[in-house]
């Protein structure tokens, strides 16, 4: 065998090794590009768990995996705040076309698992559900009282705290959440938490419509009361960064 023999031979024993070396992807195996993914674990546990918790509940924001907060936000809405986020809230925008990395494609993912793997829809056919959104304005005096009734002897009388619960007149809290959220939260309570639904405040007595956007109401005239920015301190500090948030949330302009 000649010297150009003996080297082919060589050569063709090295791509033999390569092919066969550990770690090599199979040949029928394809990275699939992350615009591409459309599993809802994969998808989920990449964007919402972090806030949501890794099975639909025990996380710092709104369980998803509630079979309530199911029977009253429809698709629609779901996908929504997933497309557009919360401006000025936790709740970024992960669509695409909102800036974020998520393709429609995507979104729709995320919406029909939650709905398949956590909704109940004969749960809530004999209850008479609030409405999602407030259908108008409530009124804060009367949300006073309402308050007193359904929600102090958790939160306290002020709304400061109590024996079974923080408060929820705290600024930061009430300047980071909407309207939308306070509804959302007095309707379906956080049973993550132990803290009840509009069924249960007060045993026997549901809230009505009205006590819920009366009591929302109240809650967003705490965030009003909220002292503004003060003015900079030196002519050459920058505005303040928050001022159109605030401003916004004191406005209610948040849903």
């Amino acid at each position: 065998m000649n010297h150009r023999a003996l080297l082919l031979a060589a050569l063709a024993a090295i791509v033999w090794a390569c092919d066969g070396s550990p770690g090599r992807p199979a040949a029928d195996s394809a990275v699939i590009p992350p615009s591409k993914v459309v599993d809802f674990n994969v998808l989920y546990a990449s964007n919402c768990a972090g806030c949501h918790g890794v099975d639909g509940t025990r996380g710092l924001a709104l369980s998803l995996a509630d079979p309530l907060y199911l029977a009253i936000a429809d698709d629609a809405t779901i996908r929504r705040v997933i497309t557009d986020g919360v401006p000025g809230t936790a709740m970024p925008a992960f669509a695409q076309s909102a800036g974020g990395l998520l393709t429609a494609e995507q979104v729709d993912a995320i919406v029909k698992g939650i709905r398949t793997r956590w909704a109940k829809p004969t749960m809530f056919t004999d209850v008479g559900l609030p409405a999602y959104a407030a259908q108008g304005p409530g009124d804060p005096a009367r949300g006073a009282d309402t308050y007193t009734r359904f929600c102090a002897s958790c939160h306290g009388s002020a709304g400061r705290g109590g024996p079974h619960a923080s408060s929820i007149v705290d600024g930061a809290y009430l300047t980071l959440v909407s309207n939308q959220s306070l509804r959302t939260t007095v309707i379906v309570g956080r049973p993550d938490m132990g803290a009840p639904d509009w069924r249960s405040n007060v045993p026997g007595t549901p809230m009505s419509s009205a006590d819920i956007s009366d009591v929302v109401a109240w809650l967003a005239a705490q965030r009003r009361r909220l002292s503004p920015p003060g003015p900079s301190r030196n002519a050459n500090d920058s505005p303040n960064p928050y001022q159109p948030f605030t401003t916004a949330f004191a406005e209610g302009r948040f849903q």
